[in-house]
């Protein structure tokens, strides 16, 4: 219907397609996914199931990076994700892995943004014209509020939570609530652990964990080393933000 569709589009049948649509080639559509009117889709792009695509949404197009010469890169997108009007997600350049990788579950509010190589995990909210630039990676359960803004290469843990108009230039640990320009942490993502269902006992071990990072005084490496200590019992949760600060390339928001 009104919709220009390359021939060589691999497109499940379940699929739905609106008015106005243009899909490329190289592009592969799982089952039951739903684009809106006006929606763009650029490949090499593969798309798994039940993801939903509103209108002038432009998926999988070229990354502005000025390294990048049209080289064949690609985006990758799980299942259950929601694009809402005008979000834009480009494909990676072989500086990096060649790819952009969003899992399963994400929600991307209107005119948000992913740029080139971002990892983006699952169960991630992106509130309106928040932004990712090149080479971001997101853990689980994040949470960036409204206009967002994230440096290159910067890492947000899993359940970490940013506030309205936030600019983040440094890496952020798992849980850690962040917020202003520039962004400053303040305090634990608290709502987000009680709504996923994290006993007492892990949200005590993760305000004492807290306060070592934050609160004593402590060089980093320092702070590392006691969290070490903390964790005798290795919480599956400590461990993710014991290790969301190990990782940090970029030094740590504090």
């Amino acid at each position: 219907m009104n919709s220009v569709i390359d021939p060589s589009a691999s497109i499940h049948s379940s699929v739905k397609i609106g008015p106005f649509c243009v899909i490329g080639p190289n592009v592969i559509i799982g089952p039951n996914c739903f684009l809106h009117s006006h929606v763009v889709i650029k490949g090499p792009t593969t798309i798994a199931e039940d993801n939903i695509f509103y209108q002038f949404s432009t998926i999988g197009d070229d990354t502005p990076d000025k390294k990048y010469a049209g080289e064949e890169t690609t985006l990758e997108i799980g299942s259950g994700n929601i694009f809402r009007e005008g979000v834009t997600v480009h494909r990676g350049t072989i500086q990096d892995k060649s790819r952009t990788l969003i899992g399963d579950h994400n929600l991307f509010m209107a005119y948000s943004h992913v740029a080139h190589d971002c990892e983006i995990g699952n169960h991630n909210i992106f509130a309106n014209n928040a932004g990712l630039a090149g080479h971001v990676k997101l853990g689980n359960h994040v949470t960036l509020g409204a206009v967002t803004l994230v440096h290159q290469f910067c890492h947000l843990g899993d359940y970490s939570f940013t506030g309205l108009n936030t600019i983040i230039t440094m890496d952020v640990p798992a849980f850690v609530k962040v917020a202003a320009n520039p962004a400053r942490p303040i305090g634990l993502n608290s709502i987000g652990m009680e709504r996923n269902n994290f006993d007492t006992d892990t949200v005590n071990l993760i305000k004492k964990a807290y306060r070592i990072v934050y609160r004593k005084g402590y060089s980093l490496q320092e702070a590392i080393k006691h969290l070490h200590a903390l964790n005798n019992d290795s919480n599956p949760a400590l461990n993710s933000f014991i290790s969301s600060i190990e990782v940090s390339e970029r030094g740590l928001l504090r």
